[in-house]
């Protein structure tokens, strides 16, 4: 089992959970299920689940009622998955913005949270 942690901004905040706070109670309810699942699986884990879009990143992929949204994360070291963010997909393919921030959040993570 892999623990799972909330990515958290120097002021406190935390991205992914007020992506998740953000949606319908279905939608929000099935990304916490999806969180349950990468938590058991961890790195085992692939599509249609999850995808690795390179750099270490990758995401987790959410569909319910015709509606999709994908949850970033990323490994560390003792079985942990940061979670960065998140966003409600509406175009085929996934904004380079989002990934972009999620990489942000991925290095400022390491920069102050692991081990040189």
């Amino acid at each position: 089992m892999f623990e799972v942690e909330y990515y958290t901004l120097p002021n406190g905040e935390q991205p992914v959970q007020q992506f998740i706070d953000s949606l319908d109670l279905k939608m929000s309810a099935k990304a916490l299920g999806s969180i349950d699942i990468l938590a058991e699986f961890g790195n085992t884990l692939r599509e249609p689940y999850s995808k690795a879009l390179g750099k270490g990143l990758f995401e987790l992929r959410i569909k319910f009622a015709g509606d999709i949204t994908r949850i970033f994360y990323f490994f560390c070291v003792d079985n942990k998955i940061i979670l960065t963010n998140g966003f409600v997909k509406k175009t085929r393919k996934t904004p380079s913005s989002e990934i972009a921030l999620a990489l942000k959040y991925k290095t400022d993570y390491e920069g102050r949270f692991e081990k040189k």
